[in-house]
């Protein structure tokens, strides 16, 4: 080859990769890409302009929690209009907020604790969203046109639990999966046609939570994780056979979701004075077996309604003793910070992206960024983007901007860096 060649081979190779468009890391469904609370971006606003952020857009919505999945520059959340008895699905421009379709659904569903609270599952083809009723919908992410749908409360005689639906469909590459209760634990089904791809025989009567499933790699074996008022459970991903269970009493409900900490530990935290719990789940000869590692049954430390994060070998949340601090935690259970003296936030979510946890005061609507550390708490800027009370949605970030919402509103900000 000449160098003339080489040179024009070299050129080529160069163009088709610029030629391939660079798309802002999405955010698919509940705590994003890997369902961990982390976004990807880089580049996002190390300091705020006084005033905070800029705000791209803000829409009324029906009173509810529900947050957003991001996709391709499309936002995708649940409404529901108490006026008419609608719930919905709706696909919004990231940008600007503009409507771009709506799938609607006549549902008579009467406030209790709010309405709607759950995330959609969206890969670019198909959006999967799971109802306050437990209806199980699929529509196609470009029109909104529903391709199929399914009962839960007919197929699997799933009781909806109280407060309605709060559970989170889990998006995997070629299935979701969610918890039944009734006839099955979990059921895998197919994105496209919603076909049953396999179940987890029910045989110890696992009652339907607001947690959501998780996945899990433990022992080497990829996996599902759920939690309920009654336990916690590991069923296989292969076949949804139940690889492990785990007794333990929850008070009320199990809201926040199992968090795998590592190939062997798993933590779970409950609201109401639960406590939390870190089980050690171990393999030998192809059974599963599962320990606590420890269990802080006297309400030692708790979240009420949001999964921690994991960072640096540290789980982070809003928790208490005592109620609403944002606090660090070893990966024995043991307060390394909180935010006792400094801001409280009673069950506001977060956000872990680009170094630093974004925060919403559940209380007031207040958003803090701060510094992401094992060392302290450090705050690195706050403004007033919503209004209280019950600001307890989950946010979403994607291409430098974030969507959050409180009983009433949705904004998007831009926290890109210049």
């Amino acid at each position: 080859m000449t160098k003339r060649a080489a040179h024009a081979g070299l050129l080529l190779a160069f163009i088709s990769i610029a030629a391939v468009p660079v798309r802002a890391a999405d955010w698919p469904q509940f705590r994003g890409p890997a369902r961990d609370g982390i976004s990807r971006e880089t580049g996002l606003l190390k300091q705020w302009p006084a005033g905070g952020p800029k705000v791209l857009w803000s829409i009324p919505v029906g009173q509810g929690y529900a947050g957003a999945a991001i996709v391709a520059g499309r936002v995708y959340h649940h409404d529901y209009d108490e006026a008419k008895g609608e719930w919905g699905i709706f696909c919004r421009n990231l940008t600007t907020g503009k409507e771009l379709w709506r799938f609607t659904e006549a549902k008579k569903i009467r406030p209790n604790h709010a309405i709607t609270r759950t995330v959609p599952a969206v890969d670019g083809r198909f959006v999967i969203s799971l109802d306050p009723k437990c209806g199980v919908h699929g529509l196609d992410a470009k029109t909104g046109k529903q391709v199929w749908s399914k009962d839960l409360v007919a197929t699997y005689k799933t009781k909806i639990p109280p407060w309605y639906n709060g559970q989170n469909p889990l998006l995997e590459p070629d299935r979701i999966v969610i918890a039944t209760g009734g006839d099955a634990i979990l059921v895998a089904l197919d994105k496209a046609t919603g076909k049953e791809i396999w179940r987890t025989p029910n045989t110890l009567n696992v009652i339907m939570s607001h947690a959501s499933v998780m996945p899990a790699t433990l022992g080497g074996v990829k996996q599902y994780l759920y939690s309920t008022l009654d336990g916690i459970y590991g069923i296989a991903a292969k076949d949804g056979k139940l690889l492990w269970s785990y007794a333990r009493k929850f008070n009320v409900a199990a809201v926040p979701s199992p968090l795998a900490v590592d190939g062997e530990r798993v933590f779970v935290t409950g609201p109401y004075d639960a406590g939390s719990i870190m089980l050690r789940v171990r393999a030998s000869g192809g059974v599963f077996k599962a320990e606590p590692d420890f269990d802080m049954k006297n309400a030692e430390w708790n979240s009420e309604v949001h999964t921690p994060i994991l960072f640096q070998n540290h789980m982070f949340a809003v928790g208490k003793k005592k109620r609403g601090l944002f606090t660090c935690l070893d990966l024995q259970g043991k307060t390394v910070w909180d935010s006792d003296g400094k801001a409280s936030y009673e069950l506001g979510n977060f956000i872990l992206a680009d170094g630093a946890f974004f925060v919403l005061d559940g209380r007031t609507g207040m958003l803090r960024m701060l510094e992401a550390n094992i060392t302290g708490y450090k705050e690195l800027a706050s403004t007033q983007v919503l209004s209280g009370n019950d600001v307890w949605g989950p946010m979403a970030l994607s291409d430098g901007k974030l969507v959050l919402r409180d009983l009433s509103k949705m904004v998007a900000m831009d926290v890109r860096g210049k």
